[in-house]
This record gives structure tokens, C-alpha cells and sequence, in this order.
């Protein structure tokens, strides 16, 4: 099949997010598969980089265009992705691909690819990557979007992708027809990951001995993530193993101060550590290390799950925000909300090295069989085969729609 994934950050730019990690591992999978890959995305990052722009280049077997973005003409301003030559390479090329996969609804680059995906009569399917509109919260240019885009977006889609049933239903909710939703998570590339780090690496680093417990949140160390909530929960953990120490490893997204200052108010000082931002060798020997990884909330389907899995390391989450059904009594806790309820499940497995070794144990297994992206791409192609299937008699519908944006 042609293929058009359609993505607003792809490699080299990893610094974006789990978007770009996705796309990247969907596109490759595929293109190693036998299917002709195409990807429209941008060089938009947060640092200098020299990428070659709105033109086609080889990435790893790909055509990749890195349009681009407008903040080219703005200096030190950081204006949304506003990818201003894709529509003329959409316009010329989109007709000639099967399926279209769209990564992310709101950005300028889905209007563009959905306009002429639909204007063709080429079907295309959705991934929102757990930022449905129910999720924006009150900013306002997010708001302004989904009014005038993201509804029709999502709507003509021919197929949607959700990373778990808390997502399917917020599409439910947005009127997707279910036979158009499809739950396909999100997975790992198991052969990047050849040799992990030995156990006691990352504690030796931090000075911590092998018998201390070690409780880990590993991600951005953003308020909505819960880390005030889980600090709270150590100190109830603390009660009972004297012992354990919590770890933070993550930037520091502007909150770190008020994080302190919840750990010096409940007498943990020596008791949680702030790590900071660290590669990719340490982020798994931090895994490696702890006896507990800990994320109070979240939404779609974190990757660092999965890797707490690929190094059986059992997990604690909650029921706050989205749910990964797979997680409860399978390799870890589902919990309340609570300091209470999230220090219980804590320290469940703090107290069980028996516990604690099944759980691993049926991680390692789980991450290995279904949560590669060797499987989950067999998911995708399926899914996309059914949506090519169906007639491009849309084409007629799309052709007198007016452009947005007058493109």
C-alpha cells in the first residue's frame, strides 16, 4: 500500500514527545513491512537544527517532508505549526495514496491532510494520541480550534485509532460511529533495548544501597501528572518501610520548587530524591533499579509504561484520567485516587518480593508478545486495509468543499 502518515514532529525531533517516537515507530514498521511510506511533518523543535525542508528526503527508506514552520520569520517568537508549503505538495500528491494516518487532531497539518484526504476520496484514519477535546482544559486557542476543525476532522474520519477504552468512549462521545473505532495502544521496539543495565547502576550513582526500597516516578514532573498527590503517599509509605526513598526523575516543567516544598512540609528531606532530566541509558537503569514505578495520572498510553514492563519493574497507577485495564493484577495496581488508596498499593508490593517477581516476570512476557509494534502494526495494517477498502465516491462529496484557510 501507499501510505501517508501525517505527523507535526517525527525523528530527529524526540524532544516533542511520544507523538514523534509513535509516528517514527509506525512509519518504520510499515515501510519494513513492504509498504511505500510517505510522511508530512514539520521542523519545528525547541533547538537549532538543519533538517532539509519542504522537500522530499530519504529517512530511513522513507520520503519524509519536513515543512517549514512559519517561526522561521518570527524570531523569538514560538507561533503553532503552521506548515506553509504542504498545501501545495498536498494538493499534488495526496490522491495518489491508499489510506492517510493522521497523528494528533489539532494542528494545522490534520486540517490540511483531512481536507484533501476527503477532497480526493481517500480514506483516512485519526490517532489523537489521548488529546481529545474533553481534554484541553481552558486554553484558549485549543478551544478556538476544536470549534472551527476538530469536530469535522474526527468525524470524516474513516477509521479512529484509541490507546485504550477511556479514549474510545470520549469518541463515542464526539458522535464516531463504533465501527469506526478501532483500540490499537501504543507499543515498543524491543531489538532498541539489547542490552539493559545491571541492577545497583543508578542506585550507586545516587548513593543508594541495594536492601533501600526504591519507589520511582520517571516523566515530566507536571502537577497534572499527580506528583503532589504522590509525594503525599510516601509519606504514608514511609510510616511503614523506613527504609524507602522516593525518586523523581524528570525536567523540572516550572513546579519543582512548590514539589520541595510539599517534601520539606511532610518531613521527607533525605527521603526523595530530585534526579532532573537524564539519557536514555540512565532512564532505563533507573527502571532496572526501583522496586516500584509510580504514575498517579495520565491520559493515551505512555510509553515509560512499557518500559517499566521490558525491565519488570511492577506498576502502580490510579484510576484518575485514562485506564490501562491490562495493568490490575497483571503486572501491577489499579488504585484510588488518594493518598491512602495509592500508598496501600504502594506498599503492597514494597512488602511482597514474591509479588513483586510475578508481576515482573508476566511483564517482561507481556511487553515481549503483545505490546511490541511487530504485532501492533499487524493491528494497524488490518485497520487499514478495512478503511482503503471502502469506494473513493467520497471524492465527488469533498471536491466542492471550500478550502480552510484557503488552501
Amino acid at each position: 500500500m501507499k501510505i501517508l502518515q501525517v505527523t507535526p514532529f517525527f525523528k530527529p525531533l524526540w524532544e516533542s514527545g511520544g507523538v514523534a517516537r509513535v509516528a517514527y515507530d509506525v512509519s518504520r514498521n510499515l515501510h519494513e513491512n513492504g509498504h511505500d511510506i510517505t510522511v508530512y511533518t514539520t521542523n519545528r523543535s525547541i533547538y537549532p537544527n538543519d533538517l532539509p525542508t519542504n522537500r522530499a528526503t530519504c529517512v530511513d527508506g522513507m520520503n519524509v517532508y519536513y515543512f517549514e514552520n512559519l517561526r522561521k520569520y518570527v524570531p523569538g517568537v514560538t507561533p503553532p505549526v503552521m506548515p506553509y508549503r504542504m498545501p501545495a505538495v498536498a494538493r499534488r500528491e495526496v490522491a495518489q495514496f491508499d489510506v492517510v494516518h493522521i497523528h494528533d487532531h489539532r494542528t494545522l497539518l490534520t486540517v490540511i491532510a483531512s481536507h484533501y484526504a476527503r477532497k480526493y476520496g481517500v480514506p483516512y484514519v485519526l490517532q489523537a494520541h489521548g488529546a481529545l477535546p474533553q481534554d484541553t482544559g481552558s486554553a484558549r486557542m485549543k478551544r478556538l480550534f476544536d470549534l472551527l476543525w476538530t469536530k469535522k476532522v474526527i468525524l470524516g474520519a474513516a477509521g479512529v485509532i484509541a490507546l485504550n477504552e477511556t479514549e474510545a468512549e470520549r469518541y463515542r462521545e464526539l458522535g464516531v460511529e463504533e465501527g469506526k473505532i478501532a483500540i490499537i495502544p501504543n507499543g515498543i521496539d524491543v531489538a532498541e533495548y539489547p542490552d539493559l543495565p545491571a541492577r545497583g547502576r543508578f542506585r550507586a550513582k545516587w548513593g543508594i544501597d541495594d536492601a533501600t526500597k526504591v519507589v520511582l516516578y520517571l516523566g515530566r514532573l507536571d502537577p497534572t501528572k499527580g506528583i503532589d498527590l504522590l509525594i503525599r503517599s510516601f509519606a504514608g509509605v514511609t510510616r511503614e518501610f523506613d527504609d524507602a526513598v522516593l525518586m523523581l526523575v524528570g525536567g523540572d516543567m516550572g513546579h519543582n520548587e512548590e514539589f520541595r516544598e510539599r517534601v520539606r512540609s511532610l518531613d521527607l528531606d533525605g527521603r526523595v530524591i530530585f534526579t532532573g532530566f537524564v539519557s536514555k541509558e540512565d532512564k532505563m537503569a533507573a527502571f532496572t533499579d526501583a522496586d516500584v514505578f509510580v504514575t498517579p495520572s495520565f491520559t493515551g498510553f505512555p510509553i515509560t509504561f512499557l518500559e517499566a514492563c521490558l525491565c519488570g519493574t511492577p506498576i502502580v497507577t490510579t484510576e484518575q484520567g485514562d485506564l490501562l485495564a491490562w495493568i490490575e493484577g497483571t503486572v501491577g495496581f489499579n488504585t484510588g485516587y488518594t493518598p491512602e488508596a495509592l500508598a496501600d498499593a504502594i506498599g503492597k508490593l514494597l512488602a511482597d518480593d514474591a509479588l513483586r517477581a510475578r508481576f515482573g516476570a508476566q511483564a517482561k512476557d507481556l511487553v515481549r508478545t503483545r505490546y511490541n509494534w511487530q504485532a501492533i502494526v499487524r493491528d494497524i495494517e488490518a485497520l487499514y486495509a478495512g478503511v482503503a477498502g471502502k469506494s473513493r465516491g467520497a471524492a465527488d462529496i469533498g471536491a466542492g468543499e471550500r478550502s480552510p484557510a484557503g488552501i
